[in-house]
């Protein structure tokens, strides 16, 4: 049972969404951010970087579980080697101090990143089949998606090293609904090309905290890695022709009717019972 959990990059989008959620369930929090915004609902707040040592070892007090967001989100706006050397640093230091100090249980935020499809070179990048899942190779050609794949063997390593139990969490577009999930849905109606490349998946904010909360629960010493997404595609048009249209090559293993999202999120179900529950209504868009 957790009873206080570090947060890193907690005045992010899903961090918040997380401390709230921790203190609507009576869990203290710790959180760590680069800059402190002073409204953060947490017992300690440390400000620096999660790729220091020490900054890590000072938010680390207390606690008995970590929830690891804090990265650069994408690779568009730093260099390659602050995004790929940034990412891959803060998570090899979160997991080691966190297991130095008698950590269990880990949850790390991964991405559709990992997948190489958003931002691969390639002009038109393809799943190779749909729905895709965990074991689907990765196409990345991007330092943002390789810090996410690093990050992923990291906590297999981890695991292994302080025998700990840690699930990457791979999340797609996230955002709360009229925050920025109804925009969006309504740009890639207009667009859906430009969703092709996210294969129109989202996750409104509120289940991706939950989701973090969920794999703190998961039992045994090994790292994991889940795909999550709501059931059904952000756009009001049906998956199969949006395949066929922008994903030729695509092969189906399995029939998607309606609207239902290309990607199998069977392996976060049975790992963390997690379904996803906020959706947007099929007239939202």
């Amino acid at each position: 049972m957790v009873s206080r959990a570090l947060v890193t990059g907690a005045a992010g989008r899903i961090g918040r969404a997380v401390l709230a959620l921790l203190a609507e369930r009576g869990i203290e929090a710790n959180a760590l951010v680069l800059d402190d915004p002073g409204d953060l609902a947490a017992r300690l707040v440390v400000a620096g970087d999660a790729a220091d040592a020490q900054t890590v070892r000072a938010a680390l007090e207390g606690a008995d579980a970590v929830i690891h967001l804090a990265a650069i989100p994408t690779p568009e706006r730093n260099t390659a080697f602050e995004v790929f050397a940034g990412n891959s640093l803060a998570t090899f230091t979160v997991l080691e101090e966190a297991g130095l100090a008698g950590v269990r249980q880990v949850a790390v935020a991964s991405s559709w990143g990992v997948t190489g499809l958003p931002w691969t070179h390639v002009e038109e990048p393809h799943p190779p089949y749909a729905p895709v899942d965990e074991s689907m190779a990765s196409q990345v050609a991007d330092p943002y998606g390789l810090s996410k794949q690093t990050d992923e063997l990291t906590a297999r390593m981890m695991a292994r090293r302080h025998k700990m139990s840690v699930v990457c969490l791979r999340y797609p577009y996230v955002g709360g609904f009229e925050e920025r999930l109804l925009a969006h849905a309504a740009r890639l109606t207009e667009d859906p090309a430009a969703g092709a490349r996210d294969l129109w998946t989202y996750l409104e904010v509120h289940d991706a905290a939950r989701a973090a909360l969920l794999a703190l629960d998961v039992p045994g010493r090994a790292a994991h890695a889940v795909h999550l997404c709501a059931p059904e595609i952000i756009v009001p048009y049906p998956t199969e022709e949006l395949l066929r249209r922008y994903h030729p090559t695509t092969v189906l293993r399995r029939p998607l009717p309606g609207r239902t999202a290309p990607v199998d999120t069977s392996a976060a179900h049975r790992l963390l019972g997690f379904t996803a529950r906020n959706l947007l209504g099929h007239g939202a868009a």
